[in-house]
């Protein structure tokens, strides 16, 4: 079955190019013009990732972000690719630590694009490997399903924080920089964007760290980048 990439953008130039483009790569496309309904959308179809402008009419990207990863099951961890026409890092950094998965900056390469969206789906359905169920301490994660578990519950992560999870939880002590954490998440390296790492590690502390101030799991080294604890 090809997956549903769910595009949301005002400007239906850009919807039509986007869906013209992922539609002859293999995929399904949805389409939505404004925030509240590319949230419906999603909510109703369960799209498999979503392109999502930041400048939207009636609720901007921002904030359906935020309101995706409110929700429950599946639609929490949805991949989402920003695309905007904004480039300051301060709007990078408020929608990566909302949870969105990579951006793409306007204008942009349809190409590009369709790359971007087969290398987030691909890292989310590669075949499982054997050892798919890696311990650290009382941390369970499932490769196989994308799956974060600590003692009584299940944690809500997006694919690009599980791979960076995964990657530091598989060797414990061993210290990774922002580069090398980037690059076992996506593939290549995002845009030589190494701080970005810094967001998606905010997320995962305040999701599994018992207090965010004083870190349990992922241990910050100064000048250098984060380990995941001995």
């Amino acid at each position: 079955m090809p997956k549903t990439i769910l595009v949301v953008d005002d400007e239906p130039q850009i919807l039509e190019i986007c869906r013209d483009y992922l539609t002859a790569a293999g995929f399904q496309v949805l389409t939505a013009e404004d925030g509240p309904d590319g949230l419906a959308t999603a909510r109703r179809e369960h799209p498999d990732l979503i392109v999502l402008d930041l400048m939207l009419p009636g609720m901007d990207g921002l904030d359906v972000c935020r309101e995706l990863r409110r929700e429950s099951g599946a639609l929490a961890g949805v991949p989402i690719i920003m695309l905007t026409a904004r480039v300051q890092e301060s709007d990078r950094l408020v929608g990566l630590e909302l949870g969105a998965d990579d951006y793409v900056t306007k204008p942009f390469s349809p190409r590009e694009l369709v790359a971007r969206a087969r290398t987030v789906l691909r890292r989310i359905g590669e075949p499982s490997a054997p050892a798919d169920l890696l311990h650290a301490g009382d941390l369970t994660l499932d490769r196989s399903r994308y799956r974060a578990l600590l003692p009584g519950r299940e944690i809500d992560l997006t694919a690009t924080e599980f791979e960076i999870l995964a990657t530091l939880a598989s060797h414990p002590g061993r210290i990774f920089s922002r580069a090398q954490l980037l690059t076992a998440a996506r593939g290549v390296a995002f845009e030589s964007y190494e701080r970005a790492i810094d967001s998606h590690i905010r997320n995962l502390r305040r999701k599994i760290e018992p207090s965010e101030g004083e870190p349990h799991y992922i241990i910050t080294v100064h000048g250098v980048g984060y380990k995941f604890a001995d």
